[in-house]
């Protein structure tokens, strides 16, 4: 959706309702449940070998391990990933540069390239207090069955739940 600007009408100059710069006011609060969406690069679906996936794994494990996050769930399909967690410090930006980063430098050392892993931004979404955390990961384990990547949670390898 794009809003055209009065004061500069005629000049071709348009402002983008959503974007990357929704993304400099973005608010995050310590002990709040976020469902996040990180997804690739041009949807590129680098992230289908096991190996590369659990890339990304080691760092999701890592931002819990450094005490910034805890993971209640979490998948990683080709093209996307999807983590439950809840926030334990920092903010969501400071969480997800890190695992975005070092996760870019992991993929691209170990596939012996170069570039962009990662869309810019991400999807975030705070969980309401009334909401069922099992449902909300429940719903996340099942990407990999909902997009035929495999007709049972536990024959997918890249996920984890807290209520495994």
């Amino acid at each position: 959706m794009k809003i055209h600007a009065p004061a500069l009408k005629g000049k071709g100059v348009f402002f983008r309702t959503k974007g990357y710069h929704l993304l400099k006011v973005r608010h995050s609060q310590i002990s709040q449940v976020y469902s996040l969406t990180a997804v690739t690069n041009q949807r590129k679906p680098i992230l289908r070998d096991v190996h590369l996936g659990h890339l990304v794994i080691d760092q999701l494990r890592r931002q819990d391990q450094a005490g910034h996050t805890h993971s209640l769930a979490w998948v990683v399909i080709p093209v996307h990933i999807h983590w439950l967690f809840e926030l334990q410090a920092r903010s969501l930006g400071v969480v997800m540069c890190p695992l975005k980063s070092r996760s870019s430098l992991s993929l691209n050392h170990t596939t012996h390239s170069h570039g962009h892993v990662w869309q810019k931004g991400y999807h975030q979404r705070a969980v309401r207090q009334d909401e069922d955390l099992k449902t909300i990961a429940r719903y996340i384990i099942f990407n990999p069955v909902r997009a035929g990547l495999a007709r049972r949670v536990g024959e997918y390898p890249l996920w984890d739940a807290a209520w495994r």
